[in-house]
């Protein structure tokens, strides 16, 4: 599985501190969220990643031990629809 962050034109987003506000254009939601939610929609920015390759991506800036955690939030994110996920190519 890969993950897709929403098009940079759908989103927009605040920083809040400690919060992020992302307003989801399409929905018309606006989400409130915490690190590492808002590098996660960075990371993905850049094109589709697996959530392996997120995690080595993520893991050193925030001493990330296992992709567990990470999967609840990529969760999060997709649930929200923030973030969509695709098969694997």
């Amino acid at each position: 599985m890969r993950f897709r962050a929403a098009p940079a034109d759908a989103l927009l987003q605040a920083s809040l501190d400690p919060f992020t506000a992302v307003f989801h254009r399409p929905s018309g939601q606006t989400h409130l969220l915490v690190s590492p939610a808002p590098e996660m929609l960075a990371a993905l920015a850049d094109g589709p990643l697996s959530l392996s390759d997120l995690h080595d991506a993520l893991a050193a800036a925030f001493q990330l031990e296992d992709a567990e955690g990470l999967a609840d939030r990529m969760a999060e994110l997709v649930a929200a629809g923030l973030v969509t996920a695709e098969p694997a190519a």
